[in-house]
Protein backbone atom coordinates (compact mmCIF):
# COMPACT_ATOMS: atom_id res chain seq x y z
CA UNK A 1 0.00 0.00 0.00
CA UNK A 2 1.60 3.48 -0.80
CA UNK A 3 2.96 5.81 1.69
CA UNK A 4 3.66 9.20 1.69
CA UNK A 5 6.69 10.72 3.78
CA UNK A 6 5.36 15.16 4.91
CA UNK A 7 7.64 17.27 5.77
CA UNK A 8 6.16 20.84 7.08
CA UNK A 9 9.42 23.33 7.33
CA UNK A 10 10.06 26.54 8.58
CA UNK A 11 13.16 27.20 6.28
CA UNK A 12 15.91 29.99 7.40
CA UNK A 13 18.46 29.58 4.94
CA UNK A 14 17.07 29.03 1.39
CA UNK A 15 20.28 28.61 -0.32
CA UNK A 16 21.04 26.38 2.01
CA UNK A 17 17.87 24.02 1.21
CA UNK A 18 17.89 24.62 -2.38
CA UNK A 19 21.71 22.42 -2.22
CA UNK A 20 20.03 20.43 0.15
CA UNK A 21 17.16 20.27 -2.51
CA UNK A 22 19.96 18.91 -5.04
CA UNK A 23 21.24 16.13 -3.06
CA UNK A 24 18.66 13.98 -1.12
CA UNK A 25 16.17 14.43 -4.45
CA UNK A 26 18.52 11.61 -5.99
CA UNK A 27 18.13 9.41 -3.00
CA UNK A 28 14.45 9.58 -3.19
CA UNK A 29 14.03 8.37 -7.10
CA UNK A 30 16.74 5.79 -6.04
CA UNK A 31 14.74 4.30 -3.60
CA UNK A 32 11.22 4.65 -5.73
CA UNK A 33 9.85 7.64 -4.75
CA UNK A 34 8.04 10.07 -6.22
CA UNK A 35 7.77 14.25 -5.20
CA UNK A 36 3.68 14.73 -5.49
CA UNK A 37 4.13 18.03 -3.53
CA UNK A 38 6.71 21.09 -2.71
CA UNK A 39 4.79 24.34 -1.64
CA UNK A 40 5.11 27.34 -0.01
CA UNK A 41 1.41 28.13 -0.72
CA UNK A 42 -0.80 26.91 1.66
CA UNK A 43 -5.24 27.98 2.92
CA UNK A 44 -4.98 26.77 6.07
CA UNK A 45 -8.35 25.95 6.82
CA UNK A 46 -8.61 24.38 10.53
CA UNK A 47 -6.04 24.97 13.47
CA UNK A 48 -2.28 26.63 12.99
CA UNK A 49 0.40 25.32 10.24
CA UNK A 50 4.21 24.96 11.15
CA UNK A 51 6.37 26.41 8.29
CA UNK A 52 6.28 28.65 5.12
CA UNK A 53 7.22 25.43 2.60
CA UNK A 54 5.54 21.77 2.69
CA UNK A 55 7.02 18.29 0.74
CA UNK A 56 5.08 15.36 0.73
CA UNK A 57 6.75 11.98 -1.19
CA UNK A 58 5.09 8.91 -2.06
CA UNK A 59 6.75 5.76 -1.89
CA UNK A 60 5.42 2.31 -2.68
CA UNK A 61 5.05 1.32 1.42
CA UNK A 62 5.87 2.18 4.73
CA UNK A 63 8.87 0.19 4.67
CA UNK A 64 9.91 1.35 1.37
CA UNK A 65 9.59 5.19 2.85
CA UNK A 66 11.33 4.26 6.02
CA UNK A 67 14.42 2.52 4.28
CA UNK A 68 14.97 5.93 2.11
CA UNK A 69 14.95 8.03 5.33
CA UNK A 70 17.05 5.83 7.22
CA UNK A 71 19.24 5.14 3.70
CA UNK A 72 22.98 5.62 4.46
CA UNK A 73 23.04 8.09 1.13
CA UNK A 74 19.80 10.22 2.80
CA UNK A 75 21.17 10.35 6.01
CA UNK A 76 24.74 11.70 4.72
CA UNK A 77 22.56 14.97 3.27
CA UNK A 78 19.61 15.13 5.99
CA UNK A 79 21.65 17.19 8.29
CA UNK A 80 21.61 20.06 5.54
CA UNK A 81 17.80 20.71 6.11
CA UNK A 82 18.69 20.60 9.60
CA UNK A 83 20.91 23.65 8.83
CA UNK A 84 18.26 25.33 6.73
CA UNK A 85 15.34 24.79 8.57
CA UNK A 86 12.97 23.89 11.63
CA UNK A 87 10.87 20.56 10.08
CA UNK A 88 7.96 18.43 11.59
CA UNK A 89 7.69 15.23 9.36
CA UNK A 90 5.58 11.78 9.08
CA UNK A 91 5.61 8.82 7.40
CA UNK A 92 1.62 8.19 6.95
CA UNK A 93 0.25 5.02 5.30
CA UNK A 94 -2.41 5.40 2.46
CA UNK A 95 -5.80 4.99 4.10
CA UNK A 96 -8.47 3.29 2.42
CA UNK A 97 -12.08 4.07 2.89
CA UNK A 98 -13.98 1.18 4.13
CA UNK A 99 -16.45 0.06 1.30
CA UNK A 100 -15.04 2.49 -1.45
CA UNK A 101 -14.00 1.01 -4.55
Amino acid sequence: MPAYVIFNEAISDPAAMESYVAKAGPTVAAHGGTLRIASGAVDVIEGEWHGNHTVMLEFESVDAATAWYQSEEYQAVAPERFAAAVTNAAIFEQFEMPGAS
